[in-house]
């Protein structure tokens, strides 16, 4: 398989969409995978797709999948999570650090003509507003501070080696593709819970607010990064554009599923600080002409309905 696109961590629920998308434009795809929180069955059984069950740590399966022919790269494999990386530190900076750099070392040897990294909103910590790409940075965490490293390194192979970089801060993302589970995000927690008739927990006072984002949308803005010249270099909020308050999220679930059970309101978090987050999309609308799709009740529903024929 020559000329070829790589999706790390396509095994997940965004990588698995972003295969799937890239399948469609009649795109060859490599998948490098670990499968430590993605699932083989969610990447597509196609002649075009070839999953190979390595970490991006496996210095011998990298250089043997660039000899294969790599054009582009999407690098969305991470050890995922805020929790996760506090629980794990240690594995956190040698996947989503030492991963990186490997990643970005075999790209740069092998000539690709794009790597797309794909960082975390959760850089921004806690600020009030819309947040920009150029707002100052704010690390609570251990996910934070590697997804961070991961956006250095990129931008030295960039200006150091002349490698076609981008990089996307993804906000929250979801749909289907992304099962429950302990280090899993709100939305398929709180599914997997109100499908159950259990009461939805919400962690602090249900008035934070979070920009939830359809997966279709993120993987729109994947693909521009790769796609667009002006691109190259960049950085970019790949979100909504659109707040909600997680105890509207919880109304509106509890309602599409028809749970009856009330919400319960628990203690924060020690380590979860962010109050408010939402995107300023409005550079990756002007230089990547992203257009997200904006309908959270029908994309809710949507990824109900996966989710019952998946769970």
């Amino acid at each position: 398989m020559s000329n070829a696109t790589l999706v790390t961590g396509g095994a997940g629920a965004i990588g698995s969409n972003l295969v799937k998308a890239l399948l469609g434009k009649g795109e060859e795809v490599i998948v490098i995978d670990n499968l430590d929180s993605g699932h083989e069955k969610l990447v597509p059984k196609h002649d075009k797709v070839t999953l190979i069950k390595k970490s991006i740590l496996d210095e011998k399966a990298l250089e043997g999948t660039f000899k294969k022919g790599i054009k582009q790269v999407f690098h969305l494999a991470a050890n995922f999570a805020n929790e996760n990386s506090i629980d794990h530190p240690e594995k956190d900076l040698l996947v989503n650090g030492l991963g990186t750099l490997r990643l970005l070392m075999a790209s740069q040897r092998h000539n690709v003509k794009r790597f797309v990294y794909a960082s975390s909103s959760c850089v921004y910590g806690n600020i009030a507003g819309a947040v920009k790409e150029d707002a100052k940075t704010s690390l609570d965490t251990p996910y934070a501070v590697t997804k961070l490293l991961g956006e250095h390194y990129t931008r030295f192979f960039h200006e150091h080696y002349g490698v076609p970089t981008a990089i996307v801060r993804i906000f929250n993302s979801f749909g289907p593709g992304e099962m429950p589970g302990k280090y899993r995000n709100v939305i398929p927690n709180f599914l997997a819970a109100a499908m159950k008739g259990k009461p939805l927990t919400i962690t602090g006072t249900g008035n934070e607010t979070r920009d939830f984002n359809w997966v279709g949308n993120t993987v729109q803005g994947l693909l521009l990064a790769a796609e667009k010249e002006k691109a190259i270099g960049q950085t970019f909020n790949i979100g909504s554009g659109e707040a909600t308050e997680i105890t509207k999220l919880a109304e509106m679930i509890n309602s599409i599923t028809g749970n009856k059970a009330p919400t319960r309101l628990v203690e924060r978090r020690k380590w979860d600080r962010v109050i408010h987050r939402k995107a300023d999309i409005s550079k990756a609308k002007k230089i990547l002409g992203y257009q997200p799709e904006i309908s959270l009740h029908k994309h809710l529903k949507l990824t109900y309905e996966w989710l019952k024929q998946n769970q």
